[in-house]
């Protein structure tokens, strides 16, 4: 599909100023405020073992310990807890391949508002049966050949509905940046921090939370090799759309980076690393072997750049986000035994 926002003729993007300032330091501040006593302050671990593999000091952020078990409810709480009365009488409608659905379902419930997830068919049991469980409508379609968003704003327009993006929202993203924010204050000194990476939000929410601490620390965002729209984006300088990637990495499936996550993402000097499958199942495979922890595939994809040794040597003290644990004891089995 072309993308609106791209220059023609392959010219670099200039960075938006509206966009680029969209979210503050400030926003995540107070975001982590809106959810204290909502999210939890899950722990940072660290491992002997990881840092003789990494060469460096890692510091592990679990979001797999989460509620709902991923970093999502940190956006989805954000952003539904700031809507009007009027668009809370509404409804929300969220499009997601998982994580950000549940997310949403549980938000929606905490607040009193019900919700519609617009969600891939092949999304994985555990992930559909956890939104189900939080009270929301389910609504399916095809990855390969349906408009998720597309599909989301239609059912939103026809009921009066507030659309929540599962990154493109500077809410979200504000919302994003608190795991960021908890770990530099649970930890010593860091020179940068890695996080999984698919439409973005939780990269530029990063970042932010970094800078607005110190403008020395360098964010890493990390993608299936397979999936590397954002890394060819921030390469070109302008968005880019990837037919839908073949990855274990499900909630990595993006196809194009958020147009204001990509402004944020170019502001902040974000490096983007991939990773591919045979990398993530290692990196699950050592966090429940070594740590004793269980993480999906896309949660394992900074912690697989680590191991992999992706990261720049220069770096002494690393933060990794290990962004969530939503998979099922059979897909997890098999995909630590193959």
């Amino acid at each position: 599909m072309d993308d609106p926002h791209a220059v023609p003729d392959g010219q670099p993007d200039a960075v938006v100023p509206s966009l680029a300032q969209a979210v503050s330091f400030a926003d995540v501040q107070a975001a982590s405020e809106r959810l204290r006593g909502i999210a939890l302050r899950t722990p940072v671990l660290t491992s002997a073992v990881l840092d003789a593999r990494a060469g460096m000091r890692v510091t592990l952020k679990c979001e797999n310990l989460q509620r709902a078990g991923a970093f999502k409810i940190r956006g989805a709480y954000n952003r539904l807890s700031q809507l009007s009365d009027k668009e809370k009488r509404g409804g929300v409608v969220a499009f997601s391949s998982g994580n950000h659905g549940a997310a949403v379902a549980l938000a929606a419930q905490m607040l009193g508002i019900s919700a519609t997830i617009v969600m891939p068919a092949d999304a994985p049991a555990n992930k559909v049966d956890r939104t189900r469980r939080y009270g929301a409508e389910m609504i399916f379609y095809d990855r390969s050949t349906g408009d998720r968003e597309a599909i989301a704003q239609e059912l939103a327009h026809k009921r009066g509905a507030t659309v929540v993006p599962p990154f493109d929202d500077a809410r979200i993203v504000a919302g994003q940046g608190t795991a960021a924010l908890e770990l530099l204050a649970q930890t010593a000194e860091v020179d940068a921090i890695v996080a999984p990476t698919g439409g973005g939000g939780l990269l530029s929410g990063t970042a932010i939370a970094a800078h607005g601490i110190s403008d020395s620390i360098q964010t890493y965002g990390v993608e299936p090799e397979n999936g590397d729209d954002f890394r060819r984006s921030l390469e070109s300088g302008t968005r880019i759309t990837i037919p839908v990637p073949q990855t274990i990495a499900d909630g990595m499936q993006t196809v194009s980076p958020g147009e204001l996550t990509f402004q944020l993402a170019r502001q902040h000097n974000c490096r983007i690393l991939t990773v591919n499958d045979e990398e993530l199942q290692a990196a699950m495979r050592f966090a429940f072997d070594e740590i004793k922890m269980v993480v999906e595939p896309s949660g394992a994809a900074a912690l697989a750049a680590v191991l992999a040794h992706k990261i720049p040597a220069h770096h002494k003290r690393v933060g990794v986000i290990i962004s969530g644990g939503n998979v099922d004891i059979a897909r997890f089995t098999s995909l630590l035994s193959t």
